[in-house]
């Protein structure tokens, strides 16, 4: 590509000294926040829903030494309460239905554990008034309306009734059923059943719906007696499938959940409540709230690896030792409950973290820049084999069904074939050729009439839909610009971009949306190699500005731009620095804005 040609106000602007020495500073942040070990923990934001069903948890096991924990987060809740009376997800999210409702069980079942009364109540009291905005004013209401948020998927919504049935706000009976007898079937069997069973969910299927099942029996006799007869059987896989620490998917809503099932049936000492207690009191933090989930390490790690890279920055960092820690985290051995197969990555180093194609894109990646090969062909190999059939990756496992789990996502795709294509695999055998076609085609179906593409792990509150496209488009370059750039494809995207930027200069969620850091970040990012025309290179120049203002307080203010499962929101500290290293490495490099003299 060519030069790009020189930015009328470059000088004014000071542009020029500014961006070497902000991305300088920049990398200085990121290198000393590092674990001493070589990685990246991060920092995700204290969540609501989060600290709502950890209360709930440990308030249903009422021990004693609790009582300070369970205090501390209903206090949190309290002090973090919206001014329309709900609760969101994080801090910084506006209130939703299920938050609310979860914080209010959850208020209710801590009572008499030594938090203020009068303030409680009043929260509470306020509480409802919310809820009575959206319909669900009193249990019948409560009820319907999960039901209109969550549609036809129970892996949420069951739950949810769960914990207020618990806090006696709704009735067991308005409950549905789970079919937790279906965790005895051998995992193989679920595909070939065409059963909608998520593997993630399985913890949850069976400690709910043996609570459901004894609180609200099926009528017929023979469903009573099996399930009587096969619960010491998914009892027994419940404990197998459980991690050491107890943290089911290293998430706080879900081991609160699996307890809250378990402790009225079994009490507190049952092994694996037991284990997910334990989880929850080292999980708390200082200020009496849970986070989403404990860390995003492995794709924290390989996402800083990439920035400095492309900021010209590695050796800053022990290359040799963080490759050996992102390689000793790739799965020897089929994951317990996911059945995935060896040779992929999650999204933590610790153990309740499972395999996923994003996950295992970025390693992938991160290990070729280090120019560490060692485990790169089983990674290749096991990105190969979670191909869905329409060309394009899904999360966990090739899919089956209509959850959003199971389907392919145009952001995964494309972190795949960037994969593909760093490790060699376009050259390499004619079946990782065809893969690579396959996800070409499928990231043409998958575009969008104005030319982009919407991921499935990202969104933003303010968009319609709560969707993310500027993220999703910008990702899907990043694999364009190695792959396709020439293509009608890469110039839709980019004329979606150009068309979404602010008048100050930044990039939100989609068009007309106000500007964040990272969504301004990974446009620039986006955007650097086709910056030889006029129109791209002016958009780079504004966009490069807006982040060099979003510095002097430091990296940034972290945006909730992140979902978790069902739909969870979720901000992560690191995501401004890292994001904004590469965007900024990424226009200098590619797109550099040359001052001239007046």
């Amino acid at each position: 590509m060519s030069a790009t040609p020189p930015i009328d106000g470059a000088t004014k602007s000071g542009l020029c000294g500014d961006l070497p020495a902000a991305l300088d500073l920049l990398c200085d942040r990121l290198v000393q926040s590092m674990h001493p070990d070589g990685f990246w923990e991060g920092r995700l934001s204290a969540s609501a829903l989060s600290t709502a069903t950890a209360v709930s948890a440990l308030s249903l096991a009422k021990t004693e030494s609790d009582r300070p924990r369970i205090a501390a987060g209903a206090a949190w809740l309290v002090e973090h309460q919206n001014q329309d009376h709900g609760w969101g997800d994080t801090t910084d999210s506006p209130s939703n239905l299920a938050t609310t409702l979860l914080s209010v069980a959850a208020l209710r079942l801590a009572a008499g554990a030594g938090v203020g009364e009068a303030r409680t109540a009043s929260a509470m009291g306020a509480a409802h008034e919310y809820l009575a905005t959206r319909d669900a004013g009193n249990p019948q209401d409560v009820v319907a309306a999960i039901s209109r948020e969550y549609g036809g998927d129970r892996t949420f919504a069951v739950p949810i009734l769960m914990n207020l049935a618990l806090a006696e706000l709704v009735s067991w009976a308005d409950i549905a059923d789970l079919p937790f007898e279906l965790a005895a079937l051998p995992h193989r069997w679920y595909k070939a059943l065409r059963l909608h069973v998520v593997s993630y969910a399985l913890p949850a299927l069976i400690a709910i719906g043996l609570l459901i099942d004894r609180r609200h029996p099926p009528r017929n006799p023979l469903r009573r007696w099996i399930r009587g007869a096969i619960t010491p059987a998914v009892l027994a896989k419940l404990e197998q499938i459980q991690p050491p620490h107890g943290g089911f998917l290293e998430a706080t809503p879900l081991t609160s959940f699996v307890a809250m099932g378990l402790i009225p049936l079994f009490g507190r000492e049952q092994p694996v409540a037991a284990k997910c207690l334990d989880f929850l009191r080292q999980s708390l933090r200082a200020d009496g709230s849970w986070p989403i989930d404990t860390n995003l390490s492995v794709w924290l790690t390989t996402a800083a690896v990439a920035a400095l890279a492309g900021a010209g920055a590695l050796s800053r960092i022990d290359g040799p030792r963080t490759a050996r820690w992102i390689a000793a985290r790739q799965g020897r051995t089929p994951h317990p409950y996911t059945q995935a197969a060896a040779g992929g990555w999650a999204w933590t180093h610790l153990p309740g973290g499972v395999p996923d194609a994003d996950d295992t894109a970025g390693a992938i990646i991160a290990l070729t820049t280090l120019a560490h090969r060692k485990g790169i062909a089983a990674g290749i190999g096991w990105l190969l084999d979670l191909q869905n059939g329409d060309g394009g990756w899904p999360t966990f496992c090739r899919g089956w069904g209509k959850l959003p789990f199971d389907q392919s996502a145009p952001d995964l795709t494309a972190h795949a074939l960037r994969a593909l294509w760093a490790a060699g695999a376009s050259t390499a055998t004619r079946g990782a050729r065809r893969a690579m076609q396959n996800g070409l085609r499928y990231l043409h179906r998958s575009q969008q009439p104005d030319g982009s593409w919407r991921p499935l792990w990202f969104g933003n509150q303010q968009a319609a839909g709560q969707a993310n496209p500027v993220l999703g488009t910008s990702r899907v370059l990043r694999a364009l610009e190695i792959i396709d750039s020439r293509s009608p494809l890469a110039a839709g995207g980019v004329n979606y971009l150009l068309g979404c930027q602010n008048a100050d200069g930044g990039w939100g969620g989609a068009q007309g949306v106000p500007s964040s850091q990272e969504e301004t970040a990974l446009a620039v990012a986006a955007l650097a190699p086709w910056a030889e025309t006029p129109a791209t290179a002016a958009a780079l120049f504004r966009g490069v500005e807006y982040l060099l203002r979003c510095l002097p307080h430091g990296a940034g203010k972290a945006t909730p731009i992140g979902l978790y499962f069902s739909h969870l929101w979720y901000s992560e500290a690191l995501y401004p620095l890292i994001w904004t290293i590469e965007a900024l490495g990424r226009a200098k490099r590619l797109a550099p804005i040359r001052c001239e003299t007046r």
